[in-house]
């Protein structure tokens, strides 16, 4: 796999956390992080993807059967 190197800026506190958890999972911090990010990646690509296609059906004209007029009110729909 081509690695890149980045450069992040962290609080102190969330590096010092992430480096006991890698060195807990016998990982390095460079190895947790690719970890956590392929996992975030696998799952928002998808979710978003389906999103898009979710938006798009809603996007589209829906046939309704009513010839673009309707027969009834809100209060004959809900007996008022």
């Amino acid at each position: 796999m081509d690695k890149q190197n980045v450069t992040l800026s962290l609080p102190r506190s969330v590096l010092h956390k992430a480096e006991k958890i890698a060195k807990d999972q016998n990982q390095s911090l460079s190895e947790l992080v690719a970890e956590l990010l392929s996992e975030l990646a696998e799952r928002e690509i998808p979710y978003a993807e389906a999103m898009r296609k979710h938006l798009a059906l809603l996007a589209q004209d829906t046939d309704l059967r009513t010839c673009g007029s309707t027969s009834w009110t809100r209060a004959d729909l809900h007996d008022r």
